[in-house]
């Protein structure tokens, strides 16, 4: 049974930074595209950032310069570096990744439970 398993969120202050990890564990053969999501109250959940296994990233235009995902693919493991955080960044953070299981499976994808990040004075 594959899970992901979010950490990291906080309630931070206008400007202050934050770093998030999403790590994967269970049976894995391979992991592909990891993203991270995100979903405020009455929002639709949407895209923040995704990352190729081989380091290719791209952002939503309101993160970009001010977030960074990267991964460790030793420790299956994505994160989510967030600096100069606004309050329109609060938002529950959700991690997605595609999996394979065994080498004779297709991929899945998969979601972690969340993470709050609240961002306030």
């Amino acid at each position: 049974q594959v899970q992901l398993v979010e950490s990291g969120g906080a309630l931070v202050q206008p400007g202050g930074s934050l770093r998030l990890s999403c790590a994967a564990s269970g049976s894995i053969f391979s992991i592909g595209v990891m993203n991270w999501y995100r979903q405020a109250p009455g929002n639709q959940r949407e895209l923040v950032a995704g990352i190729t296994s081989g380091g290719s990233t791209d952002y939503l235009d309101s993160v970009k310069g001010r977030f960074t995902i990267s991964r460790d693919n030793a420790k299956s493991t994505v994160y989510l570096q967030m600096n100069s955080l606004k309050p329109e960044d609060t938002a529950v953070y959700y991690c997605n990744a595609r999996i394979v299981e065994r080498s004779t499976s297709p991929p899945a994808r998969y979601w972690g439970q969340g993470t709050q990040v609240t961002v306030s004075s």
